[in-house]
């Protein structure tokens, strides 16, 4: 029997808006396009680490209108098709689900790689090998998630319970788990039964449509309307009246918690969703103190365990803190304490009900 080489189709998901990272991140400029783990926007670094596993040509961006432009001109080469424009939000299985349509009709059984733009990893070979194999779970038929390997209580992610082992390769998924609090995120490390979901996806592009169909019937009507208009002059007359009205549920809750053929892959490649300030010094190196300082004109003294992010023009001096993230962003200045990073999101709201837009 000869056995068909398989296509990869990495799915680049660059929809999120990162509001934890303001000041540096803003509607027009959120978090995927910020250099926050190199010298390169995070949506860049998730590209280049693809090199050698599939071409530009079979990778796909999806991202909202207000991000299309600097998507197109971060990824150099990218084929202009291949950049999939929500009209609007409506969260990840509808982003998925527009990307598989777009698969299928090219390849009914080519292999989805489907990526966060926004993750860091500091071992790309390892991801990569690790995306191989759970391509080669995935043209089994199995719906295949990446596992992390957990390194400590953490209570910031979701987890998955690993199953009984598969033929093949990967183990069953035995359950998924909510964030956990710290009690529980300790028992679930120490039992060695649960990885991280880190909401790495990979799968056919037959088996995705036929899940939605089992599972999202809800999203039926829209699908087969947005299928038949795929490669036509009218899909994007087409998309701009359906997609509004798929329900706006994440691939978690409208697939992965439903079906069956769900696979877990583990894997370890030093990988970090930089989830807030506090997570920088996760990817950035440190000082002797601990300290993540950037900016030609940011003086540190006497600190321990700070973020600093400054400029190049101004001063940012910062004396006697410890565990502190500091951030001035040109015209404006964050500065919390690391443990609250993720409350950052509540000075945008904060902003919001201010209406000062030039700061959003």
């Amino acid at each position: 029997m000869v056995r068909r080489r398989m296509s990869l189709y990495p799915i680049i998901m660059a929809g999120g808006s990162g509001t934890r990272f303001w000041p540096l991140s803003r509607q027009a400029r959120p978090k995927q396009f910020l250099p926050l783990a190199s010298k390169n926007p995070l949506i860049t670094d998730t590209a280049a680490r693809l090199k050698g596993l599939a071409p530009l040509k079979q990778t796909f961006v999806v991202c909202g209108p207000l991000h299309a432009k600097a998507a197109a001109k971060l990824l150099k080469g990218l084929p202009r098709q291949n950049l999939l424009v929500e009209p609007v939000a409506r969260n990840t299985a509808p982003a998925i689900a527009l990307a598989t349509l777009q698969v299928a009709a090219r390849d009914p059984r080519g292999i989805l790689i489907v990526l966060p733009s926004d993750h860091h990893v500091a071992n790309p070979e390892a991801f990569r090998q690790t995306l191989a194999e759970a391509a080669r779970v995935a043209a089994a038929g199995h719906i295949v998630t990446l596992g992390i390997k957990p390194h400590r209580p953490e209570t910031g992610y979701g987890y998955i319970q690993l199953g009984e082992p598969l033929e093949g390769g990967g183990r069953k998924v035995k359950a998924f788990k909510e964030k956990p609090d710290l009690e529980t995120a300790r028992g679930y490390v120490d039992s060695g039964e649960f990885l991280w979901n880190g909401g790495i996806f990979v799968f056919r592009a037959d088996v995705m449509l036929e899940a939605f169909a089992q599972h999202m019937p809800e999203m039926k009507k829209g699908l087969e309307a947005l299928r038949a208009a795929v490669g036509k002059r009218t899909f994007p007359a087409v998309l701009k009246r359906v997609f509004p009205k798929l329900p706006s549920i994440s691939i978690d809750y409208g697939v992965m918690e439903k079906a069956s053929n769900i696979a877990v892959l583990p894997g370890d490649f030093g990988w970090s969703d930089v989830g807030s300030f506090a997570a920088i010094p996760e990817v950035r190196p440190t000082d002797e103190r601990g300290n993540v300082v950037s900016g030609a004109e940011s003086i540190v003294v006497d600190c321990n365990g700070c973020v600093v992010l400054g400029g190049d023009k101004r001063t940012l001096a910062v004396v006697g803190l410890t565990d502190v993230v500091v951030v001035d962003a040109g015209d404006a200045v964050l500065v919390v304490p690391k443990d609250k990073s993720q409350d950052v999101r509540k000075i945008v709201e904060a902003l919001k009900a201010r209406k000062r837009q030039k700061l959003l």
